[in-house]
């Protein structure tokens, strides 16, 4: 089906009102997940709706939590989401980053007891708003084997890079450290295709294209795939996200991370509380005059985007450009919503009493 931004947002707030979150939570968390499916990263919009829905069911979100600082220095804090959506938890953190870099010109939060928190340029693209450099990163349920394992001890823990630029839009780097999102598997099962080589291993730590391996012991890759083409990289950096979400912040890591699925249950020995995020915002007039670094930006952009081609039919993408591309266009057509995803909205809404999309 093909909706509006504005009729998706107004249903998706009121599924959250539904839920007790406050007016002004239902609206922050509705703007974050529209800002993935507007930016065509669907496996983070509103498909997750129902995924916050049963946890909400099962106790495991609280849609009115305390936020708190809980550890404080200038530059630094550490927060505890009380439980609550990851889509509130870290907006209010990264606000948190923003003022310490206004006085002191960074700052760098630590979140722990968090939820799920949508897609991390969300959170990153806010300190490009005041001229900053934005960084958000978090951790997950682990679906992600290390190089030379089988077992999964990771998640995706993507994480994001935003920076400020003058006549052209923001450079936004957001990526899973894993070879492919977990949200892209879910969107290959609905759609019942298979999906690339490289992405996921099987019980045996085999190369499998079926989507459903998970299911039967299978596990995704991390960043490069195998051992020949760099996947220990991407295991390093799926790492680093883990520890400073983590590890640093007092939240659960590596296999203790809670699933965002509702019908598995956590484990009964965590190390932490819920899942962690990072979050960081350094003020450019730091290093140097802000138009000058936007200029040199611009001109970064400029040279790269007018860089010799394989095929001269095809430019070079500079990050954050396709998902700018992807904003008009559903701005102007429409939103797709994949008929699988519509229904399953659709039934959670009318089991909330909502009016359906």
């Amino acid at each position: 089906m093909l909706t509006t931004e504005p009729a998706l947002r107004a249903f998706t707030q009121n599924v959250f009102l539904a839920m007790g979150c406050s007016a002004e939570h239902a609206a922050l968390a509705a703007d974050v997940l529209l800002l993935a499916d507007l930016r065509g990263i669907d496996s983070h919009g509103v498909a997750r709706l129902t995924g916050y829905v049963r946890l909400w069911e099962k106790q495991r979100i609280n849609a009115t939590p305390n936020i708190q600082i809980v550890h404080e220095t200038p530059t630094t804090a550490t927060i505890d989401g009380d439980s609550g959506l990851g889509l509130v938890v870290a907006p209010f953190a990264m606000k948190v980053a923003i003022e310490k870099a206004e006085k002191y010109g960074s700052g760098w939060i630590a979140i722990r007891n968090s939820n799920h928190f949508g897609i991390a340029g969300y959170h990153a693209l806010m300190a490009v708003e005041k001229d900053m450099i934005g960084f958000a990163m978090t951790n997950a349920s682990p679906l992600v084997a290390p190089t030379f394992s089988n077992e999964r001890l990771l998640g995706t823990n993507p994480m994001c890079y935003a920076f400020p630029a003058g006549k052209h839009p923001a450079v936004v780097v957001d990526m899973a450290t894993s070879a492919a999102a977990n949200g892209k598997l879910e969107i290959a099962q609905r759609l019942g295709k298979q999906v690339p080589e490289g992405w996921i291993q099987d019980k045996n730590g085999d190369f499998t294209t079926d989507p459903h391996a998970l299911k039967s012991g299978g596990s995704l890759l991390p960043l490069g795939s195998d051992r020949e083409h760099g996947s220990h990289k991407g295991f390093g950096l799926s790492a680093t996200v883990d520890i400073l979400s983590a590890v640093l912040s007092g939240a659960n890591y590596g296999p203790w991370v809670p699933p965002f699925v509702a019908f598995l249950e956590p484990p009964t020995d965590p190390v932490g509380k819920g899942i962690g995020h990072f979050l960081g915002a350094m003020r450019v007039d730091g290093f140097r005059p802000v138009d000058e670094f936007k200029h040199h930006l611009d001109n970064w952009i400029d040279r790269f985007k007018n860089a010799s081609t394989i095929n001269p039919n095809q430019k070079v993408i500079i990050p954050g450009e396709p998902e700018l591309e992807a904003h008009a266009d559903r701005i102007k057509n429409g939103i797709p919503i994949v008929d699988a995803v519509a229904d399953d909205l659709n039934a959670v809404a009318k089991k909330l009493g909502v009016n359906s999309l």
